[in-house]
């Protein structure tokens, strides 16, 4: 029962990364431009307004509008400082908690029994776990996928927390 719906989560995720790529992808709308065709509509002949009658004649050159350039933030910002020492905490929350899950005698799920009861092991792989989220989110900033690159340290800190949640949650097993 677990199988499918981890199946689900890790399609969602995959499906959610192909979407912002492809959108992210996409070119606004050039506007075509036609030698030929003017670029305002010209009045006719004799058809200036009165207070434009006795005014002269000057040219005005029509002002190129361009989009406004989006912000860009940099990646070691307030924001994504706060998100990765939240990814950091949930790392080391669930690393507490899978501890005392194998103090109280329940098996751990993910990962083998042997590298938990390895401390050191066990703590580089949650220090990677926390870099490799950093990393994730560095290629979606230089990519500039910046929605992704919060919504990445946001996701991991929330799955980490909930698994640690869940470990602390868990029945110890009394023999009997």
């Amino acid at each position: 029962m677990r199988t499918p719906a981890r199946l689900a989560i890790v399609g969602a995720l995959f499906w959610l990364v192909g979407v912002s790529t492809t959108r992210a992808q996409q070119q606004p709308p050039a506007e075509s431009k036609d030698s030929s065709a003017p670029s305002a509509p010209q009045p006719a002949a004799g058809a200036a307004p009165a207070d434009q009658q006795n005014a002269p004649a000057t040219p005005q050159a029509p002002k190129p509008t361009t989009p406004p350039a989006p912000y860009v933030h940099s990646f070691w910002d307030r924001e994504n400082d706060w998100l990765f020492a939240g990814v950091a905490a949930g790392r080391a929350f669930d690393y507490a908690s899978t501890l005392n899950l194998r103090r109280r005698g329940i098996n751990e799920v993910f990962l083998t029994n042997s590298i938990v009861d390895n401390h050191p092991l066990f703590a580089s792989i949650e220090a990677a776990a926390t870099g490799a989220s950093i990393g994730v989110s560095y290629i979606f900033h230089a990519t500039g996928h910046h929605r992704l690159e919060r919504w990445t340290s946001i996701i991991h800190f929330g799955v980490a927390t909930g698994g640690a949640i869940r470990n602390y949650a868990l029945k110890t097993p009394h023999p009997g």
